[in-house]
């Protein structure tokens, strides 16, 4: 490949991170803070199982759009590479990233395994549908991917680029650990099992909830689980766009030579992936009109109100004391 091909690649995939990167970072960032004030203001979504899965797939979206995207736009966008400084920060980011990433997969996966269940025709299958059951399966998901983010920081090293002799690069330094985190990571968990899960459990709930009228369900809960299960079933037809791109990618860089292109696109890709993690929050305001009612209840009622009685109390002037004289 020519030094200017290769000049034009890398600083395509340069511009592309730097400024649509940074938007889905800025985006993202406040969309996640914003459903997180909406989720955690109501009792409604607080003591609602599907919610509380929503809830913390906030939380995972915004630590990894705060941490691991911000460090991808400063290696690939401004090309500084900070992770080769020390053994600590190239481990232990690659370790971040496995953590947030998966336990926001699998908490949007188990938002919509909860509103199959709690839609369904087996009375029995209710009973998995509660709280105190969600804050064991978080519990038992963050130690799950913390266990398996240990082989990262065992096997990544830092070691010489294999695209560059003379400069350093934090990689894979296991030959089967490198064959399963391009199969079993990036392919599997990244892209096909949170995909095909959100599809079949998405398709069963959207089946349960077409037939919900015909069932005695109070009407507040039948509101709340049809809100829930179109907004979970909107965000998986977003999810199937912003991540199928990267499992093309994926599959397709085995039969490509490892070149600038390769990278590119490699790049370009994981840009596109972080999509899900900034869009949540937009999805709901647009596909939901009581969600929209709620945000507005919230910013406006709760919170504004409660700022302006505070804003009152903190001005309120205080009756003058009368001088006692010093005679």
């Amino acid at each position: 490949m020519s030094t200017t091909l290769i000049s034009f690649y890398t600083n395509l995939s340069r511009q592309i991170t730097t400024y649509f990167g940074s938007t889905v970072l800025v985006v993202g960032v406040v969309g996640g803070i914003l459903n997180l004030i909406v989720f955690l203001s109501l009792r409604t979504f607080r003591e609602n199982s599907c919610a509380f899965y929503l809830i913390f797939m906030s939380l995972a979206n915004l630590i990894h759009l705060l941490t691991s995207l911000s460090g991808h736009i400063i290696i690939f966008g401004f090309g500084y590479d900070w992770t080769v400084i020390t053994t600590f920060l190239c481990k232990s980011r690659v370790a971040h990233i496995q953590l947030w990433l998966l336990t926001s997969f699998t908490c949007a996966c188990f938002a919509i395994i909860d509103q199959f269940l709690s839609t369904s025709f087996n009375p029995r299958w209710h009973r998995w549908c509660n709280i105190k059951l969600a804050r064991y399966v978080i519990a038992a998901t963050i130690i799950f991917w913390s266990i398996h983010s240990i082989p990262s920081v065992i096997y990544y090293n830092i070691v010489t680029s294999p695209l560059y002799p003379n400069q350093q690069a934090c990689i894979i330094t296991n030959g089967i650990f490198q064959a399963y985190s391009s199969f079993g990571f990036g392919l599997v968990l990244m892209g096909v099992l949170p995909l095909t899960t959100m599809t079949v459990f998405g398709l069963l709930a959207y089946y349960n909830i077409q037939n919900l009228a015909y069932r005695t369900v109070p009407l507040v809960r039948r509101e709340l689980d049809k809100q829930l299960t179109y907004m979970v079933l909107i965000q998986l037809i977003y999810n199937f766009f912003v991540l199928s791109p990267y499992v093309v990618t994926n599959i397709a860089s085995f039969y490509l030579p490892n070149d600038d292109l390769t990278k590119c696109l490699k790049i370009v890709s994981v840009d596109w992936h972080n999509c899900y993690f900034a869009g949540p929050f937009y999805i709901y305001v647009c596909v939901s009109k009581r969600f929209r009612q709620q945000f507005k209840h919230v910013v406006c009622i709760i919170h504004f109100n409660r700022w302006k009685r505070t804003n009152l109390i903190q001005n309120k002037v205080l009756p003058e004391l009368p001088k006692t004289s010093s005679f």
